[in-house]
């Protein structure tokens, strides 16, 4: 496995991200715990989720149950596990029905985490990420909350996700005018067909020292190899998204046959070639596609193929203002 530090931080993670969004949506406890041996026994020490996650198995798809939550905590209450994980799990999304169970207020980031610890089974979260902009609440309300939580040892960093450029720059702003380190990383929708972030989010995260850690890294399958799948009978989510992207894709699929890759593989080998990645968020649903998709941190992509790729996923055009402007 290889390993990266969390953007300016002296934490290192692995460079292959588990996401455990799946778990206990689609995927059951008992593969759950299969998966997370899995990517322990391979050095995927850098697990990812959030309260919410999990959810979607109750009745009641208003708020959310902690299950991803649960299941790691369980997990981890088999012993042996919990010190070898850089444990990341996120605030935000509702998680009951009253008017503060949700957000960035002082009132919901305190019980939130409470509530995280204890299902998780754990005394303290290495990285608490704020799931989404909240710009209803003051940046010093946010941060007096957080670095109680960093004073009482119940978390070590915190993290941003979903954060426009201009988010992570008065952010950084105001943790820096209370002498406070403020955002260690920034949790990003980032694939080949999805580059919306390389105008300000990016050239942010990397003037701030944030790690960029990619969510969705395979485009919700459509990098996957969508096409072939769907000639093996394979059927997709993302079906609309397959017709309207067709000549990509097969333009695509056809460059990655053509390298002897995988597209999945392609596309995170793609991710980890920018310097301000430290490390995509992959869901894997099965413990065979977690082991298929440590192939990507051999892929060597040379300048040639990264130009092919732009042909084919152009991106928004470089950074602002020179994308858009003189």
């Amino acid at each position: 496995m290889q390993y990266a530090y969390l953007g300016r931080t002296g934490l290192q993670v692995s460079r292959l991200g588990l996401g455990t969004m799946n778990f206990g949506m689609v995927t059951d406890e008992a593969t759950s715990f299969e998966i997370m041996d899995e990517a322990l026994t391979h050095g995927v020490i850098y697990f990812d989720t959030a309260d919410v996650y999990g959810g979607a198995q109750k009745p009641d798809i208003k708020k959310g149950y902690g299950v991803s939550e649960e299941f790691i905590g369980r997990w981890f209450a088999q012993g042996g596990r919990r010190e070898h994980i850089v444990l990341a799990t996120k605030v935000y999304q509702p998680m009951d029905l009253g008017p503060n169970d949700r957000h960035l207020s002082a009132y919901h980031i305190r019980r939130a985490c409470e509530d995280s610890l204890r299902r998780l089974q754990t005394d303290h979260i290495d990285l608490y990420q704020m799931h989404h902009i909240d710009r209803r609440t003051p940046w010093e309300e946010i941060w007096q909350a957080m670095e109680l939580l960093v004073q009482q040892g119940k978390i070590l960093y915190v993290g941003s996700s979903n954060f426009a450029g201009w988010d992570i720059a008065t952010g950084q702003g105001a943790a820096t005018a209370r002498h406070f380190m403020g955002l260690a990383s920034e949790q990003s929708l980032y694939n080949l067909t999805a580059r919306t972030i390389e105008l300000e989010v990016i050239p942010a995260c990397r003037y701030y020292g944030l790690g960029l850690v990619p969510w969705s890294p395979l485009g919700g399958g459509l990098l996957g190899g969508a096409l072939q799948k769907a000639k093996e009978g394979r059927r997709s989510q993302e079906g609309g998204k397959i017709e309207k992207l067709r000549p990509q894709l097969e333009s695509y699929e056809a460059l990655c046959k053509e390298l002897g890759e995988q597209p999945a593989d392609v596309a995170m080998a793609w991710l980890l070639r920018n310097p301000v990645v430290t490390a995509p968020i992959s869901g894997p649903r099965t413990k065979a596609q977690l082991t298929e998709s440590l192939r990507a941190l051999e892929i060597s992509l040379s300048d040639e193929t990264v130009r092919r790729l732009d042909e084919i996923w152009p991106g928004p055009g470089g950074e602002a203002p020179k994308a858009y402007a003189w």
